[in-house]
């Protein structure tokens, strides 16, 4: 699970950027979707549904949270955007990131484009030390010598982990181990960001200070998650899947301030929100 999360992390190109600029390809022209999904559906090998015709869109700079309850198909979402699932691609996509349809012929450049944060920084961390696993993506693309040593650095430093090339990533706690993972999908440049409860197993002050991490980067962002508050601080729009459909979609503080809306689909109004008028 863990070369194959890796591998996925990058593609083949060699123009790397933090931000996503300078890509010989130019990302995606202006005004097209930074993320589109059409009618996506999928069965796991035994025949269960996981999804349903799932269609939405984000657009550039857009943070937006993907809610529902346990086995509503998020994660499995997730693993679809970069091409991890299913394990033969469609030759009709149902996915298009900077208007590039994810087919067999442009896994390697959208796993570049699509950076993939897995909920187990365990599955994640693969190398000795702090550095090799933040190369390993950048490397894949053909960066080296001097240019790797400062790609690196300025992941880290991104990520509040200036200084810690040298360290070993089993001793780092929790929180850093998940900051080391994200270095390392900066480092590729991608243009969309998919996280998977992303402040799950953090402490207040961890969840603090990655949501903050969070706000900062740029970038279309898409967060599944369990934390709401951390919906309700990042994200202008929410999707809430349910067993596999999309059953919800629209502004953040609307929906998460519909109680009938959120109890129907295994969820609760957020604690900051249970005073707030939903138009105020």
């Amino acid at each position: 699970m863990k070369e194959e999360a890796r591998s996925a992390e990058c593609g083949v190109r060699s123009e790397v950027s933090l931000t996503g600029e300078g890509r010989s390809d130019g990302g995606g022209p202006r005004g097209v979707a930074a993320l589109r999904v059409c009618e996506l559906s999928y069965c796991y090998p035994q025949g269960q549904a996981a999804l349903e015709k799932v269609s939405f869109s984000v657009a550039p700079d857009e943070c937006i949270g993907v809610l529902g309850p346990n086995g509503a198909g998020k994660s499995t979402l997730l693993l679809h955007l970069n091409g991890l699932l299913p394990d033969r691609l469609p030759k009709e996509p149902n996915i298009r990131v900077d208007d590039q349809p994810l087919v067999a012929g442009t896994i390697d450049l959208i796993r570049q484009r699509v950076g993939l944060l897995f909920q187990d920084p365990e599955d994640q961390l693969i190398s000795a030390s702090v550095f090799e696993d933040v190369a390993f993506g950048p490397r894949q693309l053909g960066v080296g010598g001097a240019e790797l040593q400062g790609l690196v650095g300025r992941s880290l430093g991104l990520v509040g982990l200036q200084g810690f090339e040298g360290r070993e990533p089993h001793r780092l706690s929790h929180g850093e181990k998940r900051r080391v993972c994200l270095a390392g999908v900066l480092a590729c440049g991608p243009s969309v960001l998919v996280l998977d409860e992303p402040s799950s197993g953090l402490d207040p002050r961890g969840r603090r200070e990655f949501k903050a991490l969070l706000r900062g980067l740029p970038g279309a962002k898409l967060i599944a998650t369990h934390d709401l508050e951390l919906v309700v601080d990042l994200c202008s729009r929410v999707l809430i899947l349910d067993q596999g459909r999309l059953v919800a979609e629209g502004p953040t503080l609307s929906l998460l301030s519909n109680e009938e809306l959120m109890l129907a689909h295994g969820l609760e109004r957020p604690h900051s929100l249970l005073h707030l008028h939903p138009h105020g």
